[in-house]
């Protein structure tokens, strides 16, 4: 049976998630644990549930959603899986990570490239790629269609969209990204945001001001 833990991490208050199933396979989504606090608390977690790390996917490159990723590299000989167009993303995130409040990050380089072509799977969980651009180039989010959830990272929030102010933003392509590639989905499917509450596509398909038609 499929299960999703969250965490929230750092100054952001980023939520880090593991999806498990019965196999005991896990995939880490976005890991945010900045402090030997928090990483101590996600490897009590998954020591705790007899995990085996499997998968590390960033949904995109920002501070607050990498900043683990050394960490998890390192502790569990994972590799590091994230969109090509994201890279550049990634790699500048060590130029401001000091005045971010981030002044012992340690950078991971990536090693396997995920496309809309690509299908991970994760235990018995298969996982979709879709490309949603606009909140960053490379932007991802990761879909499991047989449970109903799609995990969204900073394209969507309950209420509102990611910001698109940042280098590779751009506010039009990221509205038209969310309708193509997540509002298509079952009104059902369960949103994961990378802050804030989980919300649904049929909510913010009505409650959302900035993607009602």
């Amino acid at each position: 049976m499929l299960q999703v833990h969250s965490f929230t991490f750092n100054p952001f208050a980023e939520h880090t998630y593991v999806l498990y199933d019965e196999t005991r396979s896990c995939a880490i989504i976005d890991p945010g644990c900045a402090t030997q606090q928090e990483q101590q608390q996600l490897s009590d977690f998954i020591k705790a549930e007899e995990l085996q790390v499997t998968h590390l996917i960033n949904t995109h490159g920002h501070i607050d959603h990498v900043v683990g990723n050394q960490y998890i590299k390192h502790t569990y000989q994972v590799k590091l899986a994230i969109h090509p167009d994201e890279v550049p993303v990634l790699q500048f995130a060590t130029t401001y990570a000091q005045s971010c409040g981030f002044p012992d990050y340690q950078a991971a380089q990536p090693d396997i490239f995920l496309t809309p072509t690509d299908v991970v799977q994760v235990g018995n969980m298969t996982l979709t790629i879709r490309h949603v651009p606009g909140h960053s180039p490379g932007h991802i989010v990761l879909y499991h269609a047989a449970a109903g959830i799609c995990f969204v990272g900073d394209v969507l929030f309950r209420h509102n969209i990611g910001r698109t102010d940042l280098p590779g933003g751009d506010r039009d392509l990221l509205i038209k990204s969310i309708r193509e590639q997540v509002l298509v989905l079952d009104d059902t499917t369960t949103l994961y945001p990378g802050h804030g509450q989980p919300t649904t596509v049929g909510h913010e398909k009505q409650a959302n001001p900035y993607l009602r038609v």
